[in-house]
């Protein structure tokens, strides 16, 4: 008990005397290293970064630059923002605290709980100055009645807005949106669609088609 307590004054120590912000970090183990161009932090094990909005646990997490503005984490995953509303699993993450950018890399699984939107994703990039999201490869949007799909999106949290591309579909409610571009407005619940669209829209009020039984089909 003694032994974790000096550790973590000692984390607490450096990233007081390093940070150009005030925030904390923790691990099992620690690693650094303060030459000049070669400033580089390794924590291992249960580690984790603190600061004043934000939080992120990992198996492992390198911290590296002069002002210890760049961290790359990995193993398990989690962020989360208090002060934007954002949750955030992932396998591998890259976070750039002097330019507030996000980069995940592998299956990333974001919450918006401030629009209450989940994204998913193979590749995603948060970028909290314009509050603008880039999601690419294997792309899921979801949002309450409504799912989206495609290659490639472009997620603007401060408008609201969602911007689909490669081979995105669009389900709402009983509704089914194809096309090359579609652009939804969570806020407003519209849809705009440029480029071979395609549809299918169905009355809420009409019950659906009633599957034969398999002696009407034998008929």
């Amino acid at each position: 008990m003694k032994k974790t307590i000096k550790l973590l004054a000692l984390l607490l120590l450096c990233s007081t005397l390093y940070a150009a912000d005030d925030f904390s970090f923790y691990g099992d183990s620690l690693s650094s290293s303060r030459g000049k161009g070669k400033e580089h932090t390794s924590l291992k094990g249960n580690a984790g970064i603190i600061s004043s909005s934000t939080k992120i646990k990992a198996d492992n997490i390198e911290i590296y630059g002069s002002d210890n503005d760049f961290a790359e984490c990995t193993g398990t995953v989690e962020v989360i923002d208090n002060e934007k509303g954002i949750s955030l699993k992932a396998e591998k993450l890259l976070f750039n605290r002097k330019d507030d950018i996000i980069r995940v890399e592998g299956a990333a699984v974001m919450e918006d709980m401030k629009n209450k939107v989940i994204v998913k994703g193979n590749f995603l990039e948060y970028m909290g100055a314009d509050e603008t999201c880039i999601i690419q490869i294997g792309v899921r949007i979801l949002k309450e009645d409504m799912v989206c799909r495609s290659e490639f999106a472009r997620y603007n949290r401060g408008d609201d807005i969602l911007e689909l591309s490669g081979m995105p579909v669009v389900f709402w409610k009983n509704d089914e949106y194809r096309a090359l571009r579609i652009i939804v407005d969570l806020d407003k619940d519209e849809i705009t669609l440029e480029g071979k669209v395609t549809g299918s829209i169905f009355s809420e009020s009409k019950e659906p088609e009633k599957e034969p039984s398999e002696e009407e089909k034998s008929e």
